[in-house]
């Protein structure tokens, strides 16, 4: 295992940031840690990274033990997300500046340089200046310079938090692109669920220090640990309910579960493709309080009386209208009993 952390653990005085973590990421392998602000994740890169130390545990690299090794003797590559590049250096001297700290020859140097820029799609751009490059090429640059001295593990923080929303979702499949081409072993932290399983090949989700729950992004996706992970991931229905065979009592009435789900009292999530609408009286009365256009269909929030709202997905030329009265059902399979 490339990377272990053995029960790490980080205090800010007498609150625990980090609770006794342990996580391993295998060679060749991108992980992103996924959590809200305040989760412990940016502490758990930094405790990697060297930047903060543990209270306890330890924080082990091909086996060994950190404790002690300063964070530039660590053999791990950093990228934040407001890229700190050096202004006074061309982009050339940013990518090589780590080259140029280990005393490579100026040849690798070079050669080293152009075939970075190269791979992030900046070839030729080495006598440029830092201050002329948008922010997209900028944080390309930043993680060429990540990259130059082949770091055993590349970290992420928020690597791509400060772009605009269509920019990052061409980088992150650039940057999937590159790992793989390059066996680059990866640990990302992001608050952005889109970005983290568009890049990894497993997802970490964190709350309070701790690990919530860990998975490929389909694992986690399609069966959330709890509530709290759902609901982070965006699912709005989610309600307590009591399953007994097939079925589940919850504030909207019988809601069917798949086969085999867990019996007795717990909470359910219906995602909204689970949400189907039907004729009033074949289904349970709602009004619709409100309708979001979301590019392939239309998002509805649905107010039952005396009961939870409930988001449902539609396709655009079936939306009924704000006001209106429709009747729901629920298909078993799009429904998660969680633990």
């Amino acid at each position: 295992m490339l990377l272990s952390l053995d029960a790490a653990t980080v205090r800010f005085g007498e609150r625990v940031v980090l609770d006794a973590v342990g996580l391993d990421v295998a060679e060749h392998e991108v992980v992103c840690v996924l959590g809200p602000s305040g989760s412990g994740k940016s502490t758990l890169l930094r405790a990697v990274a060297g930047l903060q130390p543990l209270a306890s545990g330890r924080v082990l690299l091909d086996g060994l033990d950190q404790s002690g090794v300063p964070a530039h003797r660590r053999g791990v590559g950093l990228m934040f997300q407001d890229h700190q590049l050096f202004p006074q250096r061309d982009v050339a001297g940013n990518v090589a500046f780590g080259l140029r700290v280990r005393r490579a020859p100026r040849a690798e140097q070079a050669e080293r340089v152009e075939e970075l820029l190269k791979l992030v799609g900046l070839p030729g751009a080495g006598p440029r200046a830092v201050s002329a490059l948008s922010g997209g090429e900028q944080q390309r640059v930043a993680l060429a310079r990540a990259l130059a001295p082949r770091p055993r593990l590349l970290m992420l923080d928020e690597p791509l938090g400060q772009l605009d929303r269509s920019l990052r979702e061409r980088l992150v499949v650039e940057l999937r692109e590159v790992f793989g081409r390059l066996g680059t072993t990866v640990l990302a932290v992001t608050h952005d669920q889109g970005e983290a399983f568009a890049l990894a090949d497993r997802v970490v989700v964190m709350r309070d220090g701790r690990i919530a729950q860990s998975g490929t992004p389909l694992e986690v996706w399609q069966q959330p640990a709890d509530a709290f992970v759902a609901r982070f991931l965006g699912f709005d229905n989610v309600v307590p309910a009591t399953v007994v065979g097939e079925a589940a009592q919850t504030p909207w009435g019988k809601v069917p579960v798949p086969e085999g789900a867990a019996q007795g009292e717990g909470t359910l999530l219906v995602r909204p493709a689970g949400v189907r609408l039907v004729a009033t009286p074949q289904g349970l009365p709602c009004t619709v309080a409100a309708r979001t256009f979301r590019g392939t269909h239309v998002a509805l929030h649905l107010q039952p009386e005396g009961a939870p709202r409930i988001e449902a997905a539609c396709a655009l030329r079936r939306a009924p209208e704000v006001g209106d009265v429709v009747g729901v059902d629920f298909d078993a399979t799009e429904v998660v009993v969680l633990g």
